[in-house]
């Protein structure tokens, strides 16, 4: 499968989501310019369709779908941390980084590396001072304002600085 091909495609406002698997897991789902939807070529790509489509619609909803393991030991801490963030609620990179004993930047490059976004809600990480800070690598241009949506959509208040 080449490089940009998906097994399917959700339309979102504004972007979409493409999702790639292989028979039994989701191996990434990327952030698009806006296009058409791709109707799903697996179960699995029908199922994470259905799933993301449920988000869209409403943002309390919980994902369930299988994820190929990736990342190393330390992104994937961060990653399992960032999936209790509930929805509508955010936390700070400073915060994480203070939790799991590390740097506030290598809790941004953790969720920058991050290949399942809006499953592992990465977009739910703020920067301390109270704006948005970067989105999977980004500090501005179209995923900032992804990650401004998701916000958005969730209702949700940005993180205060602890006292």
């Amino acid at each position: 499968m080449p490089a940009t091909a998906y097994h399917a495609v959700v339309a979102a406002p504004g972007f979409a989501l493409g999702i790639r698997c292989n028979d039994d897991e989701i191996t990434a789902i990327d952030f698009l310019e806006p296009r058409p939807e791709q109707p799903p070529t697996t179960p699995l790509a029908a199922e994470a369709m259905r799933q993301l489509e449920a988000y869209l619609a409403d943002p309390g909803f919980v994902f369930s779908l299988p994820l190929q393991a990736a990342g190393t030991a330390f992104q994937r801490r961060v990653w399992a941390r960032i999936s209790a963030i509930p929805s509508g609620q955010t936390h700070t990179y400073g915060q994480l980084a203070k939790n799991l004993k590390n740097a506030p930047r290598a809790v941004g490059q953790a969720c920058g590396a991050n290949p399942y976004p809006l499953v592992v809600p990465c977009h739910r990480v703020v920067a301390s001072h109270g704006g948005l800070g970067g989105f999977a690598r980004e500090r501005g241009g179209f995923l900032l304002e992804i990650k401004r949506w998701l916000l958005l959509h969730e209702h949700a208040e940005l993180a205060r600085p602890a006292d």
